[in-house]
């Protein structure tokens, strides 16, 4: 019977393949945004072990709290948001990939406010380009928008105003050209008495200045937190994003023009969307079930219409953001059913029930899926046709945050620590 390599056999494996010139060594894929580049969640440029212990980080940190924001990598650095909730204030800081030393920290008031029993006062993710660092956050009267240089020098900050929301908030900004964008999406369903709705509105300003650019109203139902996605297919390009009140719909880039919707979602979105060829894919659901995924064909002209292509009922997440790679979609939905589904068609492939609870979103490191559970449950699957569990083993403490996976590392938010593994390219 074949045995898999623990953690530091695996090392001690990759150390010989250097040393016999057998790695192909190649530039690593930036993760410069929620779920990595293009939100797909997929690094090439590594492979991780099987399981690992605290003995195998190459470094490991304390934070000081716990939160599920999660890390970004940008020139051999890590950026992400921390909270310091005794001292009502919240946080920018940057470390080394390489050593884990604090670069900066550049500190913000942060009154304390109702949040969901899974979020955290930190919880959205920076997006980082070549020249800017870039973060949001909010509180009941306040939306941040902030820009800093890759050393912490302040560039430009923006406040959006009132911020309504039974769960508090959760959005990433990210770049697409010279522009920043923020779904400002807030709550008018489901409120408490005293409380008023909030105005949703997609929000456009310019990378170097901060100054808007457009802003385009929204439906206002339930907030919602997926990262817009950029569809550059036939046709002029499109941002593409996911509510509960406008369904699947898309802005132009330049105007903020709203080019379509479809009316496909009847709950919460919470995952990212995804683009795959001319599909936009989405999902929504509750913390009580009810959850589904759906595929709409992306309208190549003004004269052609979306429409739905297929519908999951069964296995579709709530809060995490599948992967992609090729005509592959893995999906982990919030109660631990691991599902691989032909991402045109909708068939499932396989679907596997691995256990635990779900808030981070899986990533997937050259050919193995990475899940890690909200009490650190991490299990390694084969990303393939036929399932095929390769470890499952604690990380030892808690995780909301989604890994970073670049440049031959692993970083995580574990507890209130941010760890670093080393894979192999």
């Amino acid at each position: 019977m074949r045995r898999l390599l623990n953690a530091r056999e695996f090392g001690l494996f990759c150390s010989l393949l250097v040393v016999g010139g057998l790695v192909n060594l190649r530039a690593a894929e930036p993760w410069s945004r929620f779920h990595g580049e293009n939100g797909q969640g997929v690094s090439e440029d590594m492979v991780i072990p099987v399981s690992w212990t605290d003995a195998d980080y190459t470094w490991s940190i304390d934070l000081g709290s716990r939160d599920v924001g999660s890390p970004v990598v940008s020139g051999g650095n890590i950026y992400y948001l921390l909270s310091f909730p005794e001292e009502n204030q919240i946080g920018v800081q940057s470390v080394e990939l390489d050593t884990g030393e604090l670069r900066w920290t550049r500190k913000f008031v942060q009154p304390s406010h109702h949040l969901h029993k899974r979020n955290t006062l930190a919880s959205s993710t920076p997006c980082v380009d070549d020249d800017f660092v870039f973060v949001a956050w909010s509180d009941p009267e306040h939306t941040f928008l902030k820009c800093f240089d890759h050393d912490g020098a302040p560039v430009w900050s923006r406040d959006f105003g009132k911020w309504q929301s039974q769960h508090g908030f959760g959005t990433s900004p990210v770049v697409y050209g010279d522009s920043v964008l923020l779904f400002n999406s807030q709550q008018a369903e489901q409120l408490k008495s005293g409380q008023t709705a909030g105005a949703s509105r997609m929000i456009c300003v310019d990378r170097k200045s901060g100054k808007t650019k457009w802003e385009t109203g929204l439906a206002t139902t339930r907030s919602c937190y997926g990262v817009p996605a950029l569809y550059q297919g036939k046709g002029r390009p499109q941002l593409i994003d996911a509510n509960t009140g406008n369904g699947m719909f898309a802005l132009d880039p330049v105007s903020g023009e709203m080019l379509w919707s479809l009316d496909v979602f009847e709950m919460r979105c919470c995952s990212t969307p995804l683009i795959i060829g001319d599909l936009a894919i989405a999902s929504s659901g509750s913390g009580g079930g009810g959850n589904h995924l759906v595929a709409v064909r992306i309208p190549a002209s003004s004269g052609e219409k979306p429409e739905q292509v297929y519908r999951l009922d069964r296995g579709a997440p709530y809060v995490p953001t599948p992967v992609v790679k090729g005509n592959r979609l893995f999906l982990i939905d919030d109660k631990g059913i691991a599902s691989c589904v032909a991402a045109d068609s909708g068939d499932v492939i396989w679907s596997k029930r691995v256990g635990g609870n779900y808030s981070a979103s899986p990533v997937l490191v050259g050919n193995r899926l990475l899940l890690i559970s909200l009490d650190g449950q991490a299990t390694v699957l084969s990303a393939a046709d036929e399932y095929r569990r390769l470890g499952q083993f604690s990380l030892g403490g808690p995780v909301g945050a989604t890994p970073a996976a670049v440049d031959g590392s692993l970083i995580l938010r574990i507890g209130d620590r941010l760890v670093c593994l080393r894979g192999t390219k």
